[in-house]
């Protein structure tokens, strides 16, 4: 039988299912209490759509794999950050053909949201062109942005740096 912590890390986002949330580095601990199994778990922001249904995942591959009594706590602090997805998590988004986050901006405090187009250069993912454009700041998840990159008139979609 595999570990809880070797079954929470194959849980799929509901949101980007190329990823686990392992991968998009929202599982904080998975830890045992007597027969409970207690996850604690970190959403990409706090008003999160899919974090009932993160819950529901976990809960329900644990109780799958012989975990019946499980807890999914959330926790805010520190902040969810694009930092935390891992490299294979990075490789993923690229190969579904989503150019994945840069390295998120350095700042003490809130985060800041601003509606200003992003400075950063963002590759496509089709060519590796450096030349693209932001086409929506808002894509179909809160952490993307609409692109097309002019080289190869590809649209993709962006994980924004947070």
């Amino acid at each position: 039988m595999t570990g809880p912590g070797g079954v929470v890390a194959q849980v799929v986002d509901p949101e980007m299912p190329m990823l686990t949330l392992d991968d998009l580095g929202v599982i904080r601990s998975v830890t045992r209490d007597g027969d409970r199994v207690v996850v604690t778990i970190t959403p990409t922001y706090s008003g999160c759509p899919a974090v009932e249904e993160m819950r529901a995942d976990i809960r329900s591959a644990l109780a799958g794999a012989g975990y019946p009594a499980s807890e999914v706590r959330t926790v805010f602090a520190p902040a969810w950050s694009t930092d935390w997805i891992s490299d294979a998590g990075r490789r993923k988004l690229a190969e579904a053909g989503i150019a994945p986050p840069g390295s998120a901006p350095r700042t003490s405090g809130p985060v800041p949201l601003t509606l200003d187009t992003p400075s950063s250069v963002v590759r496509c993912p089709q060519c590796g062109s450096p030349a693209t454009e932001e086409l929506s700041r808002f894509g179909p998840t809160a952490c993307t942005a609409l692109r097309r990159c002019t080289a190869c008139r590809e649209p993709f979609e962006h994980m924004k740096e947070l």
